[in-house]
Order: C-alpha cells, then sequence, then structure tokens
C-alpha cells in the first residue's frame, strides 16, 4: 500500500456542553481532568442568544484536544465504553467520527466520583492522511484532492480493522 494513502488519528477531541449552569461547567471540567489527567480549556459563547440568556464571553463549556501518542492510548478506552460498537451515523462523509458517552462511569478505569455525579461527554475523533498539511499550512494553501480525501467506508475500515469496531450496518 502506498504510504501516502495510509490514515491516521490526527486528533481526539473530548467536550462537555454545560449551558449557563456553571457548577455542571465545574463538574464536567473535573471529569475531563479525570478521564485524561489534562486539565481541559472553557469554551466560550461569541453571540447573544436571549431566549437562552447567553452573552458574548460567558463560558459554556469545555473541551480537551489529544494528538498523537495520547489520542492513541485513550481512544480504545472511549471506545471499550461504546462496547466497540457503533453506527454509519457516527461517521460523517469526511470520514470523522463522533459518539456520545452517556456515563462517564462506563470508561474503563475510571470510578464514580460522587463531585462530579453522573455526566456524559462527546468524543469526536478527526482522521487525515499525510499531505494534509497542505490545507492548513500559511504559505499556497490548497483544497485536498478528491482523490485524497478520506470518505465514510474508509474510516470505517480504519477503526474495523485498527480497534476491532463493529459498525451497525457497515458492509464487514
Amino acid at each position: 500500500m502506498n504510504t501516502m494513502q495510509s490514515i491516521r488519528i490526527e486528533k481526539l477531541t473530548l467536550n462537555i456542553g454545560a449551558g449557563k449552569d456553571q457548577t455542571k461547567l465545574e463538574r464536567g471540567m473535573s471529569l475531563i481532568k479525570a478521564v485524561c489527567g489534562v486539565e481541559p480549556i472553557k469554551t466560550i459563547t461569541n453571540k447573544r442568544i436571549a431566549a437562552w440568556g447567553l452573552r458574548p464571553g460567558l463560558p459554556i463549556g469545555c473541551k480537551l484536544t489529544l494528538r498523537k501518542n495520547a489520542a492513541k492510548t485513550l481512544l480504545p478506552r472511549l471506545l471499550a465504553a461504546k462496547e466497540n460498537k457503533l453506527t454509519l451515523t457516527n461517521f460523517d462523509e469526511c470520514g470523522n467520527l463522533s459518539f456520545g458517552i452517556h456515563e462517564y462511569i462506563d470508561i474503563p478505569g475510571v470510578t464514580y466520583d460522587p463531585k462530579i455525579g453522573v455526566l456524559g461527554l462527546q468524543v469526536c475523533v478527526t482522521l487525515e492522511r499525510p499531505g494534509y498539511r497542505i490545507k492548513r499550512r500559511k504559505h499556497a494553501p490548497r483544497r485536498i484532492p478528491h482523490k485524497h480525501q478520506i470518505s465514510r467506508q474508509d474510516s470505517i475500515t480504519f477503526f474495523q480493522k485498527s480497534f476491532g469496531v463493529h459498525v451497525e450496518g457497515a458492509a464487514q
């Protein structure tokens, strides 16, 4: 196989949305730190939405992005929380993966903390191939050619081979 066609994990993002509830935000921050051992950052709203009581500068969630080996070591634990079973709707057209974990106690190695309570999180995995830097570089950025993009089926095959994931509704 051509090494430029190999797929790798670019980043793994953990996200907890709290809305206006600051106590839920603090619980979410401590949850992500308990799962990963790294301090997350707060996400700040940019828009004013009066119906929801949001104004610019208000923290409404927290997130953490892991790359390289940190992402590769945490991802199997997060997939085990879903019992290595995903659906076709978890994959988008660009080959990225997104799924939710309803309760953090489903993640192996994480114990229940009464200060956190029962809380879930969103997991997003972004895949790329070598050469994807051309769309992010500062000088002469370009689009990724169609034949080099990652399709939904490429992503499903990657997760089946690399992590033993069973995808419901996909060809095995």
